[in-house]
């Protein structure tokens, strides 16, 4: 295991420096809800974030039933769900012999049988303003973290810019959750084992009526892939590309994407003009990986910056606020006595790692075995006979829809 990057002159004059328990870098899902957690058990937190607002287009809006529960369980549900949202229950795949329920969360015995879309931007928005609340908490945004602070071959902390000024954050635990780009994992010199998913998603928005369907709705047909999300107004649209086609899709023009949509959908046909300009299109090349350590002495990586995962399920924004419960779970206690040790984080990694290798091998045969097929031109596809089999059983039905609302494990929070 590489030890720690040294980028920056550490003589460099800083104009602050700030003690704290923890140091989380990244204020995604996993970030916040990490920081929340550790402030709400009077655990000194700094929560550093690299842009100046949440506000970012096409990032993941599904707050699962995993999510509602545990935000159930520190009173926070019922007050999150009072933000303006959709409700999606049912996934279904539209075929060429008619609709297949894919999963419908309302089977599931939860208080929570649905997955509630929120602007990734208001739920961040409201997990902070809810850690504000506690005196131990501290966050700056625009803090673009760009070296480790190293001591004895443990990391102490960060340093980090903001508006052309060094700060520095030491703390006893440094976290990564800063995304599948992460910093500080480029930092250590860390490299995850990657797969190859087939394809990549350009992701755009046309209008939606009210006697339109409600939920999530897949449709397939002559070498495309389409998934439509209901955002109220709104049709939040993936549609899936053979990976490294984006070019040559381009290149056959905006008029090409519009009559291919179009012949997938005929209904939504008229709404489709509303997409004029390249600009309303946001590709999103998929990756899925994950790395085979997630710590070092006084660093710990959880969510895409430890293991990204591939949009099949939606299952990213789950599984990084599970591994933020984990791990306040397991660290409060080291962290309220100032000695975290490495012994520590491996248990994180322990009881997350298997989780997450089970999903990503879950969205593998997925990928393989209808995705790629789906996308193959010039064929007519149909969902596998296993699959259709298996949809029929009542007993193996809803395990769909038990690993879209759950992953594999459920999570509590430990007061």
């Amino acid at each position: 295991m590489a030890e720690p990057k040294k980028e920056l002159d550490a003589d460099r004059p800083v104009a602050e420096t700030r003690e704290t328990a923890c140091c989380v870098v990244g204020g995604g899902p996993g970030g916040a809800v990490l920081a929340l957690l550790l402030a709400r058990a009077e655990i000194p937190v700094v929560l550093l974030e690299a842009h100046e607002d949440f506000d970012r287009d096409f990032r993941g809006d599904t707050v699962h039933p995993s999510v509602l529960e545990i935000l159930d369980q520190i009173g926070l549900a019922e007050r999150l769900l009072k933000l303006r949202h959709s409700k999606i229950q049912q996934f279904t795949f539209m075929t060429p012999d008619g609709p297949v329920q894919i999963a419908d969360l309302s089977r599931l015995k939860t208080k929570f049988p649905f997955i509630a879309m929120i602007p990734q931007a208001s739920f961040l928005e409201f997990i902070t303003k809810e850690a504000k609340l506690y005196p131990n908490f501290q966050l700056t945004m625009g803090a673009r973290v760009e070296e480790l602070i190293e001591e004895d071959g443990v990391v102490r902390g960060v340093r980090y810019r903001e508006k052309d000024c060094w700060h520095e954050v030491r703390a006893a635990l440094t976290v990564g959750a800063d995304g599948r780009s992460s910093r500080l994992r480029h930092l250590t010199g860390m490299e995850p084992f990657k797969t190859s998913p087939p394809m990549d998603v350009l992701w755009f928005r046309i209008p939606r009526k009210p006697d339109d369907p409600e939920g999530a709705v897949a449709r397939f047909g002559q070498g495309h892939f389409v998934v439509m999300l209901d955002r109220l107004e709104e049709w939040q649209v993936a549609y899936l590309i053979l990976k490294g086609s984006y070019q040559s899709l381009r290149a056959a023009g905006l008029e090409a994407l519009r009559n291919s949509f179009a012949e997938m959908a005929p209904e939504y046909a008229d709404r489709i003009v509303h997409l004029t300009d390249w600009k309303q299109v946001s590709m999103l090349s998929v990756e899925s990986s994950r790395l085979k350590r997630w710590y070092l002495p006084g660093l710990l990586l959880i969510g895409d910056a430890a293991h990204v995962m591939s949009p099949v399920g939606g299952v990213g924004i789950n599984y990084a606020i599970q591994d933020a419960v984990v791990a306040a779970n397991i660290l409060k206690g080291p962290l309220r006595s100032g000695e975290v040790k490495t012994d520590d984080l491996r248990r994180v990694q322990k009881e997350r790692e298997w989780p997450t290798r089970v999903i990503q091998r879950f969205q593998t045969i997925i990928q393989k075995r209808i995705i790629a097929n789906a996308l193959v031109p010039n064929r007519t596809f149909q969902l596998p006979l296993v699959l259709r089999l298996l949809l029929r059983i009542p007993g193996l039905r809803n395990l769909p829809a038990r690993i879209i609302a759950f992953g594999v494990k459920r999570v509590r929070v430990e007061n």
